[in-house]
């Protein structure tokens, strides 16, 4: 029997930002741009490549911007039109989601990643649905990564969590997951551990903002208590579906960007630039300046 179809997709977009204060001060930073677009349309384009019909966002306050950003800019197409940019309404056009594909909800409070999760409950309803975290832009050389997440849940089913390969010293920052022996990309799944203590991770595989999940999750959240860090947490709500439901980790053949880090965010932009055919030659010209002027400097 096939495993019931992903149709929705959840994004939770309420966090506050304050690693990128003054930048977020008036703006989400789901907003800050990669390359040509904001991180949010990065993320929402994975899924919808993906076959994803309904984009669920699970917003906060002064995230208005979010959903005028996936809606008409009457005054701009108007402009747009005038002046004669047929290209540039094109790809407007291209990027804006189908009358009512598009739902927004509130988390009134930051009470965890599992609790905006809950917030979507009753969007999402009685099926599966995916997860995304838009802080984690993933760059792949094929399919995304969801795509690929996809491919693996048409054939296992269950549950199926995306995963990547971290440097064992900075397991301690991340969701870790415990795999059953085997070749991979995908794993059985026998436990998952939120930011293990150093030296403790089961592995080396670190959840990475990308999840498939049942809706029963749904259940256990509505009774789950705060976890690591006074938050409610998706793993501890996923470890307690796992004893009655299969889990799968999968490692994309892609890598991940942590926008919400200054360091991850910039080598975003670095490595969508690089893979960008009108900008490449001359950013690496850049940045070969940049390093040879900081070389420079520290010599002196």
């Amino acid at each position: 029997m096939s495993p019931r179809p992903i149709r929705k997709a959840v994004f939770p977009v309420a966090g506050l930002g304050t690693r990128f204060l003054p930048a977020t001060k008036a703006m989400p930073k789901e907003m800050l741009t990669v390359l040509d677009r904001p991180i949010i349309q990065h993320v929402v384009d994975e899924a919808r490549e993906a076959g994803i019909e309904h984009f669920v966002f699970v917003t906060g306050r002064n995230k208005g911007v979010i959903e005028d950003h996936f809606d008409r800019q009457v005054e701009l197409e108007m402009t747009l039109r005038e002046r004669g940019k047929a290209a540039e309404l094109a790809m407007l056009e291209e990027l804006l989601p189908g009358p009512g594909s598009t739902s927004f909800t509130r988390q009134q409070a930051a009470l965890g990643l599992g609790h905006a999760v809950w917030c979507a409950r009753d969007l999402v309803g009685d099926e599966p649905f995916a997860l995304l975290l838009p802080d984690m832009l993933v760059k792949t050389p094929g399919p995304g990564c969801l795509a690929q997440m996809m491919a693996v849940y048409g054939e296992k089913g269950g549950n199926i969590v995306g995963v990547e390969r971290v440097d064992p010293a900075e397991a301690h920052k991340f969701g870790i997951v415990d795999i059953a022996p085997g070749p991979g990309p995908v794993w059985p799944i026998r436990a998952m551990v939120e930011k293990p203590a150093p030296g403790e991770a089961p592995s080396d595989l670190y959840i990475m903002g990308r999840y498939i999940l049942q809706p029963e999750i749904f259940d256990i959240l509505s009774g789950q208590e705060a976890g690591a860090g006074g938050e409610i947490q998706i793993t501890d709500a996923m470890r307690q579906l796992m004893t009655s439901q299969e889990f799968y980790a999968f490692a994309h053949d892609g890598r991940t960007f942590d926008c919400g880090s200054k360091v991850g965010f910039v080598a975003a932009n670095i490595g969508f630039g690089l893979a960008d055919d009108a900008v490449a030659g001359d950013l690496r010209r850049e940045i070969a300046g940049l390093l040879a002027e900081a070389d420079e400097v520290g010599r002196t």
